[in-house]
């Protein structure tokens, strides 16, 4: 019906009209977050399970931004629960360009951190297997770490590079973020929603 068909029609009709119109911009906005000109999805499939996002944030080192993420985890699943065996999703990217080798280098020292030397030392073969597959990355690229409560995946741009069903593997990389002693609290909180 055009729109001077439906004024003509009185306050209500036009009150209607204006309600409509702002529930789908609120529907659209649910469907999606902005950090810093960055738009991540609020839901998400995986391997036909949907997962919800927890939360989303920017990291800082020193003064400069280095990257934004967004955290997800299975429907149904208790919440928060990013270092246990419950399907999850980080998603990271970047604002500049990082070589594969400094990707390496602060994952086994993000792992190292967040365990016991003896469970950083049960996992150096698998641990080292995982780093070999890091990528240098542009800005704009984004890596995801995934674990589907099977398998867990680093993918880079939506390509798979790694695969593995190390469940204790996938806690601690999730820990590098999300642990005890995560890379940084506040990233840690943002992501979770806090």
């Amino acid at each position: 019906m055009p729109m001077r068909a439906l004024l003509g029609r009185g306050p209500l009709m036009l009150a209607l009209c204006w309600l409509l119109a702002a529930s789908s911009a609120a529907a659209q906005a649910e469907r999606s977050v902005r950090v810093e000109g960055v738009e991540f999805p609020t839901r998400i499939t995986i391997d036909d399970r949907p997962y919800q996002m927890l939360g989303s944030g920017l990291f800082t080192y020193m003064i400069w931004d280095a990257y934004v993420g967004a955290y997800y985890q299975a429907s149904g699943f208790p919440r928060p629960a990013p270092v246990s065996d419950v399907p999850r999703h980080l998603v990271l990217e970047y604002f500049h360009a990082i070589d594969a080798e400094d990707f390496a280098d602060t994952t086994r020292k993000g792992v190292k951190r967040n365990l016991s030397a003896s469970r950083f030392a049960g996992l150096t073969d698998p641990l080292q297997a995982f780093n070999a597959s890091y990528r240098d990355v542009v800005p704009g690229d984004r890596y995801a770490l995934t674990w589907t409560g099977d398998e867990l995946r680093l993918s880079l741009n939506d390509e798979v590079l790694h695969r593995s069903d190390n469940e204790a593997l996938a806690a601690a990389l999730f820990a590098i973020w999300l642990g005890d002693n995560p890379a940084k609290e506040s990233f840690k909180q943002a992501l979770l929603g806090n």
